[in-house]
């Protein structure tokens, strides 16, 4: 059975609903990311999606100096803690520096790995001494079977609590495709995959100082691989991604979710196994 277990009323993978793995790209601050972690955790109860919170107290890959990071480390923290006591659920944020994994991992349910660290040994090597669940991003110049090295380093450091999340593959300048054969070819793997409906239409650097993306194919890429058979959803969502601070283009509107989600749980019933055979 492949399943990875998050918390200790919620697990990933065979046998268990749908989960979100969702909130805005970055820490905005206290207050708003609350609001959020409520609005968003109030449409997954309605729809019976286990959820786990997402925000990044650091960008630290922005595509220009002067673009928006984020939050201090503890101050980061403080509002993720704030998220877990106060809407009762799993968070999730970012890791970029091996240093950083004892520490987050006080507050946090599941570290990531962004795309472009994941064969960062040392960077690996930490989260999963952790013990808590690691999330890994496929690098975006990373064929899928390559993440099995990326599995065995954290299998030799001692971790089976692994996720692997398909965020799309560079396809020319600015531009990422997604090739959905990834997703059975990583859940080969042994372990539960996510896919990043959100990150998947990005366009890297395609503003010139900043990404640019296409939100408008989100729920077309996240009715695909649910079809396909995948045991969590990522999608970084905002109140008004116009005007967030990070990594508005691609992100879906709040006022959205609901009905995007909807149209992946009816898509994923039809599936006479779930997630997909492998």
């Amino acid at each position: 059975m492949i399943q990875t277990q998050i918390s200790k009323t919620l697990s990933i993978g065979d046998g268990c609903p749908l989960t979100l793995i969702g909130g805005p790209c970055v820490i905005e601050s206290g207050d708003f990311t609350l609001k959020m972690a409520e609005e968003i955790a109030k449409v997954c109860d309605r729809l019976g999606v286990s959820f786990i919170f997402k925000s990044s107290f650091d960008k630290a890959n922005r595509t220009s100096i002067n673009s928006f990071r984020g939050q201090p480390i503890e101050s980061g923290l403080k509002i993720l803690q704030r998220v877990k006591e106060e809407v009762g659920v799993p968070v999730l944020t970012d890791i970029h520096e091996s240093h950083q994994a004892a520490t987050v991992a006080e507050v946090v349910d599941v570290l990531q790995i962004p795309a472009f660290l994941c064969r960062q040994t040392d960077l690996l090597l930490a989260a999963a001494a952790t013990g808590k669940v690691v999330n890994v991003k496929k690098g975006q110049f990373l064929a899928p079977w390559d993440m099995r090295q990326v599995v065995r380093k954290l299998e030799a450091a001692g971790t089976k609590r692994i996720l692997l999340t398909e965020r799309g593959t560079s396809f020319g300048y600015n531009t990422l495709v997604v090739d959905f054969r990834s997703l059975p070819q990583m859940r080969s793997l042994g372990y539960p995959v996510v896919f990043d409906a959100t990150h998947s239409v990005q366009m890297p650097g395609g503003q010139g100082d900043k990404s640019g993306g296409q939100r408008q194919f989100v729920p077309y890429l996240a009715r695909a691989a649910a079809a396909i058979g995948i045991d969590a959803l990522f999608m970084e969502i905002h109140e008004d991604p116009d005007n967030a601070p990070s990594d508005g283009p691609n992100m879906i509107p709040l006022a959205q979710l609901e009905t995007v989600l909807r149209q992946i749980i009816n898509v994923r019933n039809c599936l006479e196994v779930t997630p997909a055979l492998v």
